[in-house]
């Protein structure tokens, strides 16, 4: 299958927006589960400082899912860091700040190696270069955890979403859980398990020294998916400038739904606007 970018208007085939008409422009990238819709607490907000872009990853239930091709967004991330770029190229945006969240952080990393004069910051919001423990490395997740994540989703994802997104939101905010949950349950089954193929198999540490665009590493204080020790990991890895800011006292992996009037405080002391 040709890329999005060799089809013609990926922009359209993204469902790409523009809004506010600040000098700088801040690009929104969800994460997995997710859609652009995902950003409408901080949308506002932003959009009042910046000329805010936000598209769906092509693996949302607003893309075409004819889109979605495994071969090519395997865990390396090329193929969504490829779309990224095409997508900015098309819009003629450069020097843009990327805000990514969750496995969307390392789509801007891949994305910012490849083509650094796209992007002055890069704020990796909840992400993670690993999600699986290994020796000397703690990702959160095990091997049979993986595993079993990967039996649910096949044999009864409406199951797997009821069990997993509770968790993952870490507070009991009933309508960011029913938010969450419907995102979820939009997507077609065999497109989830392969993008949670390629998120949990994904392993970036080697790819953050050619990092070089500064970066803002945000997290929430503990979140079930990422381990806290993953943010200073990351800073210490990163080639550039890298500085963390954790979200103190907040819980869970979606800030910008259950926290986000603390994350735009932390956005603003960041990024200096």
């Amino acid at each position: 299958m040709e890329s999005l970018c060799a089809n013609g208007s990926i922009a359209g085939a993204l469902n790409a927006k523009i809004y506010g008409n600040g000098s700088q422009t801040l690009v929104l990238a969800h994460g997995f589960g997710e859609a652009q819709t995902t950003w409408h607490f901080l949308l506002p907000l932003l959009a009042c400082y910046f000329k805010v872009v936000v598209f769906d990853m092509v693996f949302s239930p607003d893309v075409d899912p004819k889109l979605y091709d495994p071969q090519r967004y395997l865990s390396d991330f090329h193929g969504y860091a490829d779309d990224l770029v095409c997508l900015l190229h098309q819009l003629q945006l450069d020097n843009t700040i990327y805000l990514g969240h969750s496995m969307a952080a390392m789509v801007g990393c891949v994305a910012a190696i490849n083509s650094p004069h796209l992007f002055t910051h890069l704020v990796l919001l909840s992400g993670s270069p690993r999600y699986i423990n290994e020796t000397g490395y703690t990702g959160g997740f095990n091997e049979s955890q993986v595993n079993d994540i990967y039996k649910s989703i096949s044999k009864n994802f409406k199951g797997w979403v009821g069990s997993f997104v509770p968790k993952a939101v870490g507070v009991n905010n009933t309508a960011t859980i029913a938010e969450i949950e419907k995102s979820f349950g939009r997507m077609k089954p065999d497109i989830a398990l392969s993008v949670a193929k390629a998120v949990f198999t994904s392993d970036f540490r080697r790819k953050l020294p050619q990092v070089k665009v500064p970066c803002t590493i945000i997290q929430s204080q503990k979140d079930y998916i990422v381990p806290l020790s993953v943010a200073s990991y990351m800073k210490g890895k990163i080639g550039g400038n890298a500085q963390v800011k954790i979200l103190l006292n907040k819980q869970g992996h979606f800030p910008h739904l259950t926290a986000y009037n603390s994350l735009f405080g932390v956005l603003k002391e960041a990024l200096l606007f």
